[in-house]
């Protein structure tokens, strides 16, 4: 993949040795930036290129903050979230759009593709072990056993990785309560933290049983394979004069070649990034969540690249895409969606694709009312609304906000709840144990009746006794099921393509989804979610308004519905439209709940308390998803929510 020219001069460091003492650019390092070079000497190495006199000495940070974005001028360097590499960003002067440099173990050798060959062919004398992987975890941690004995090297690996690797793979199994025995004469025994993981290295191989031992099995037996000695009789390091930092790019880029996306893997590993867009030959961007709309260092330059790197991503998701079906949606190992678009055909620029990422843990109610995304007193009537079994839906363009949203609001679902979600691709993010997680499956190539569709998936629901319904998206003929999902009182969550009620029922009643009118009104909530641009300028995601759908009058041909929530975007605040006039609370939930017809309204005290609840869950530093379901959950049992 092609290097675009960067933003400033790099500088040619390759010949430069790097005295800790002496060297001027360590002398000008802040102290944390100066530490972390030390640790990842890749990054002091790209430190030595840029050309600090011109364009200043980068910011370090550990971890970015909102706050960040304010820089007018960025010219910081930051850690990724998942794994050993750092991201520079950069402004650029003559754009609209800032620079994002990956930053990461490399290697720069003029016999390279030499290089690569002689290890591909150490590889397959390990073909067998390798093929036994059973996972991404699995496969990586058993390459990088592979590539320590191709290169001759004692390895260091972290507990999780040594867990990850197939039973029996490192060895003999140790009894747990077998007693320690003494190292072999010799054997050196290192254990040390690293970045908050245990990590096991042992400098020489070990024997399989030890003179003290026995018939019993040393407890350091199952490091045998990995630190024994090469199948090949050639050394790689020996035949290129290799140094460690060569041989430690070298393996890093084959683990990201081999088990993950390539040269996007850096950006996939990246929390901060939310999407990755290809749109042809040319450069990638990204939307960054603090910098936004960004370019990255790379890209492609010839449109055979992009095909290729395509055709090998599409095979590694195995979801490959050919001339005869050059459209694929699917999901990638993170769990993030990828659209790829294949061909010049069907894409006058070329090949595209779009990657949406989507965090690890889902982002719960309380942080999205602390950004401001929507009230705590919509938040608490959502609460009651949910509780109650009123069916909803999230609506809004691409892009809005509406899965993050519908994630957060599932943890209102009583905690005992049976959950049903439905997707064509794996968005959805619940809680709750007693969670069926279902997803669509495309007809294969030739074939017209191997393919199970939302319709299917949502017809199975009905049949398995769930206490809700939530679908990762309406779109089709799926939705009239829906609808009948909800007469038949099954409460229904759903998100929906749709800017404001009025084209949320237009959608609904024609083609394709054709529910019929007087259906619709067992649709009770309708939120609508909308990245705008808020009074400071910039732009944040917003529940504009929350509407109640009253019912639908034959007679007139019209809808009634009322506006309980409306966003102001001069100020910035939610105004409660509905306080005293809802008709869901005072109609429908306040009876259910036990009020008389003449204390109705005091439902409304229970909106105000919940939201009180919330903001304190909040004050109290509480915000990460699964322990604010976790906490309201108790709540809800204990019957204080």
């Amino acid at each position: 993949m092609a290097v675009f020219q960067l933003p400033f001069s790099v500088i040619d460091a390759s010949d430069h040795v790097c005295d800790r003492e002496s060297c001027e650019v360590i002398q000008q390092l802040p102290t944390a930036l100066k530490e972390a070079a030390f640790q990842y000497s890749f990054l002091l190495r790209y430190l030595h290129t840029l050309p600090i006199a011109e364009i200043g000495l980068p910011v370090y940070h550990e971890e970015l903050e909102k706050s960040d974005s304010d820089e007018e001028n960025p010219n910081i360097i930051y850690k990724a979230h998942s794994g050993e590499i750092f991201f520079h960003v950069f402004a650029d002067p003559e754009g609209i759009r800032d620079w994002l440099i990956s930053i990461e173990p490399s290697v720069e050798h003029p016999k390279f593709p030499a290089i690569m060959s002689d290890i591909e062919e150490g590889l397959i004398e390990y073909t067998d072990e390798l093929e036994s992987a059973t996972g991404d975890q699995q496969l990586a941690a058993m390459l990088r056993w592979t590539l320590a004995h191709i290169f001759r090297q004692p390895i260091e690996m972290e507990i999780p990785e040594i867990l990850a690797l197939p039973k029996g793979f490192l060895g003999e199994v140790v009894e747990e309560e077998e007693e320690e025995l003494a190292l072999p004469e010799g054997t050196e025994d290192a254990k040390s933290q690293q970045n908050g993981s245990a990590v096991v290295a042992l400098v020489e191989k070990t024997e399989t049983k030890s003179a003290q031992s026995g018939n019993k099995s040393s407890v350091f037996a199952p490091f045998i394979k990995l630190f024994g000695t090469s199948k090949s009789s050639l050394d790689i390091a020996k035949k290129y004069g290799l140094n460690l930092d060569d041989i430690d790019g070298i393996k890093y880029s084959m683990v990201r070649e081999k088990v993950g996306m390539g040269v996007l893997q850096p950006l996939i590993n990246d929390h901060h990034i939310e999407d990755i867009s290809c749109s042809g030959v040319g450069q990638i961007f990204v939307e960054h969540k603090v910098f936004k709309s960004m370019k990255c260092s790379f890209g492609y330059q010839t449109h055979k690249e992009l095909d290729e790197h395509v055709l090998r991503m599409s095979e590694r998701i195995k979801k490959p895409v050919t001339f005869r079906q050059p459209v694929v949606d699917a999901s990638l190992p993170d769990g993030s969606r990828i659209n790829i678009v294949y061909g010049q055909d069907v894409s006058l620029r070329g090949t595209n694709y779009t990657i949406r990422k989507f965090s690890e843990e889902a982002i719960s109610i309380i942080q999205l009312c602390k950004w401001k995304s929507l009230s705590w007193e919509m938040a608490a009537y959502l609460s009651i609304t949910i509780e109650d079994g009123m069916n909803m839906f999230v609506s809004g363009e691409t892009a809005s906000g509406k899965t993050t949203l519908m994630n957060a609001l599932c943890t209102f679902i009583e905690p005992n709840a049976k959950i049903v979600s439905i997707e064509d691709t794996a968005e959805v993010n619940v809680p709750h144990k007693n969670w069926i997680k279902e997803v669509t499956r495309k007809p294969k190539p030739g074939e017209t009746d191997s393919g199970v569709g939302m319709f299917d998936l949502l017809r199975a629901a009905l049949r398995q006794r769930p206490e809700f319904i939530i679908i990762g998206e309406i779109r089709g003929e799926e939705g009239l099921i829906a609808f009948q999902a909800m007469q038949t009182g099954h409460p229904v969550m759903a998100t929906f393509h749709a800017a404001s009620v009025q084209k949320l029922i237009q959608r609904l009643v024609g083609d394709p989804i054709l529910v019929p009118k007087n259906y619709v009104d067992n649709l009770n909530i309708a939120v609508i979610q909308v990245a705008v641009r808020l009074p400071s300028g910039k732009m944040g995601r917003r529940a504009i308004a929350v509407n109640e759908i009253v019912n639908y009058d034959s007679a007139s041909d019209a809808f009634s519905f009322v506006e309980v929530f409306q966003w102001d975007p001069v100020t910035d605040t939610f105004e409660f439209t509905g306080f005293n006039n809802s008709y869901l609370l005072e109609q429908i939930i306040a009876p259910a709940r036990g009020y008389p017809p003449a204390r109705r309204r005091q439902i409304y005290s229970l909106v105000k308390r919940r939201a009180r609840i919330l903001e304190k869950l909040a004050a109290s530093g509480l915000e990460e998803y699964q322990e604010v379901y976790q906490t309201i959950a108790k709540a809800i049992k204990d019957g204080v929510f």
